[in-house]
């Protein structure tokens, strides 16, 4: 039994609710129990949180401690971000992940992004594997985190794509700071994300 697994009975919590209290699918959970991948530190911290244990055990297991030292008692701690926190902490623009619906699996993307009013925008290449179609659901995520100091927050989006085809706007968009694309290339293709909703969460330790 991996240590997730372990702590999470040591605590009863079922598998729905340790993912419901991460911001989490419970199949993203089983697979962070394996920890067979290499997962995000935004999600680890989250997990650690709700597991009430160092970041650091979880991803690497107890450390033992220095001849006469004792172990420092670290205790994560989770809380929510306002809506308007969570503009606030995402900023005019910088760079996170768009997560979409395909085939044979979902696939997750780093893309720069612009916050235009209440929404995200972001480009890339007309056909690409980031271009989301018209009116499809998609996700977005940025964070931001201090593995040294096992601090930080993250910022999850879900909502719609739309292109974007007013050329007024479109001009706009690209005379702004951040707007030109990181990963070089031809980025043609402009997509606005609606969103149905938007959840924050900040963690630090005490």
């Amino acid at each position: 039994m991996t240590r997730c697994a372990l702590r999470r009975e040591q605590l009863g919590l079922s598998e729905e609710e340790v993912a419901r209290r991460a911001g989490m699918s419970v199949a993203y959970l089983n697979r962070v129990e394996t920890l067979s991948d290499d997962f995000d530190p935004a999600a680890l911290m989250r997990l650690a949180a709700v597991l009430e244990m160092p970041y650091e055990e979880l991803r690497e297991g107890p450390r033992e401690p220095e001849p006469g030292q004792q172990a420092a008692a670290s205790h994560p701690m989770l809380a929510r971000l306002s809506e308007d926190e969570c503009w606030r902490r995402l900023g005019t623009h910088g760079i996170g992940r768009i997560g979409l619906t395909a085939e044979p699996a979902p696939v997750i993307l780093p893309v720069n992004f612009l916050v235009d009013g209440h929404t995200i925008v972001y480009r890339t290449e007309a056909g690409g594997t980031a271009a989301a179609a018209d009116g499809d659901h998609a996700a977005f995520e940025a964070d931001h985190i201090d593995e040294h100091h096992s601090r930080g927050w993250s910022v999850l989006i879900t909502g719609k794509a739309h292109h974007l085809t007013d050329p007024g706007t479109i001009e706009s968009l690209t005379a702004r700071p951040g707007a030109e694309p990181w990963a070089g290339g031809k980025r043609e293709l402009w997509i606005r994300i609606r969103p149905d909703q938007v959840t924050g969460r900040t963690i630090h330790t005490r």
